[in-house]
């Protein structure tokens, strides 16, 4: 076993760039296996597993054998066979200690992918995994995580080397493929997410569903009470854990939605700043108004001026 945990220097480490890991940057999505066995093996060009680094993209990580230490931003963590969890852009980490470790790395751009985000967003366990999970990692000391049991495991990977495949195989219409097994591995994923009986999961999957519901209809007249009751949890709980999965409160949560939506109305259609405000929540277009120069710097009317299609 690998012992000796690399010393480190500086913030963030090296850059892994998707210039050079993505073949197609029209399509940046890509699979690399890590091999390693009682000491750090080089397994494929580019390979910064056991170094110091933070991405311009995410990694889906599936631990398909063996063990090892995960350093993730001055957090320490162990994982083991069967952990699955997601990295972030911008997330500095590395691997030491590492037992016969062999994993699966998705790579991919959320941003340049296209993925049907209004559709997994609808799932909650996407929500919770993919992007809740990973903010909450180190409080939670990686026990909101997915582990997988031999079964579902050894499906995932299958799913993952038919992803491969097309991504190294690259015949007629791969494009399409990798794409369809990447959803299905992310979706696959989410719904086992969902099934976890860890408690920081749930409570994770409670503030997800929460969340759905305020994208779903953010023009309701929504209360804390009611965000609470819909979690199970009492107020300052839940005004805690929202707090700690959004940065923001579950009201700040609310209304930037609410703006946001707002901007996209005054960009695309004619409709008097009246009726916007009604349309996304507000019952007296003056606290929209006040509200919407607070966050964006500007009136809605100026903005419609400078941003109209």
């Amino acid at each position: 076993m690998s012992t000796k945990k690399p010393e480190i220097k500086g913030n963030q480490g090296i850059v892994a760039e998707g210039a050079n890991y993505f073949d197609n940057p029209q399509h940046p999505l890509t699979v690399r296996r890590i091999k390693a066995g009682d000491e750090q093996a080089i397994t494929h060009e580019h390979d910064l597993t056991s170094v110091k680094h933070s991405h311009d993209f995410c990694e889906l990580a599936l631990i398909t054998r063996g063990s090892a230490m995960h350093w993730l931003e001055g957090a320490e963590f162990p994982v083991t066979t069967g952990d699955v969890f997601v990295l972030q852009g911008q997330q500095s980490h590395y691997y030491y200690e590492l037992e016969k470790l062999e994993m699966i790395n998705i790579m991919f751009d959320p941003q340049l992918l296209n993925l049907p985000e209004t559709r997994l967003r609808k799932i909650p366990g996407y929500r919770a995994l993919f992007l809740l999970e990973p903010l909450f990692r180190k409080q939670h000391r990686f026990t909101s995580h997915l582990h997988l049991n031999r079964r579902y495991l050894a499906h995932s990977e299958r799913i993952a080397t038919d992803l491969e495949k097309e991504v190294n195989q690259k015949e007629e219409g791969y494009e399409a493929a990798m794409f369809g097994k990447f959803v299905e591995l992310v979706v696959y994923l989410s719904r086992l997410y969902q099934e976890s009986d860890s408690t920081n999961a749930e409570a994770l999957l409670r503030v997800a569903k929460v969340i759905g519901s305020i994208e779903d209809d953010f023009a309701k007249p929504w209360k804390i009470e009611d965000f609470a009751a819909m979690a199970h949890m009492s107020r300052a709980n839940f005004m805690r854990v929202f707090r700690t999965a959004t940065g923001e409160t579950p009201i700040n949560y609310l209304l930037n939605r609410r703006i946001h939506k707002s901007m996209t109305l005054l960009t695309n259609t004619k409709l008097p700043v009246s009726d916007i405000a009604f349309e996304v929540g507000f019952n007296d277009s003056n606290y929209f108004t006040r509200q919407f120069k607070s966050l964006q710097g500007m009136s809605p009317l100026t903005y419609r001026k400078t941003h109209a299609a």
